[in-house]
């Protein structure tokens, strides 16, 4: 049997979302009334934890510093994926325990090819 859902069961929902869309509204508002609008040449200036700017902010990386965070966030979502497989590996039977196999299998080629080609090196 399948069970209707009455549109009144949805008005606190979109009571919930028009406040949330009217407090947020209201505190941009707000806060463009009450700010100062007169800023002054040391506000304007950049900070740097209250030390005196002495270079040019806009600094080049070396393309290693990227390479390195693009493969610290894939290894960490390969345990994202660890988890929930862990949590369930029980009802998963050999068939989960094979395609985490070859997930895994995936991943260290990747990590091969990314350690043979030097991206892990730092210097």
């Amino acid at each position: 049997m399948e069970t209707v859902t009455a549109p009144e069961s949805y008005i606190p929902i979109l009571i919930f979302i028009g406040v949330g869309i009217a407090l947020g509204t209201l505190t941009l508002l707000l806060g463009g009334i009450v700010r100062p609008h007169q800023p002054y040449r040391a506000k304007l200036a950049p900070y740097e934890s209250g030390s005196p700017l002495f270079q040019d902010a806009r600094v080049q990386f070396p393309i290693r510093y990227y390479i390195i965070a693009m493969l610290f966030v894939i290894f960490d979502i390969e345990i994202a994926f660890m988890f929930p497989w862990a949590v369930a590996f029980n009802s998963l039977g050999l068939i989960g325990l094979i395609e985490m196999i070859i997930f895994i299998a995936i991943l260290v080629v990747g990590f091969w090819y990314a350690w043979k080609k030097g991206a892990l090196e730092w210097d």
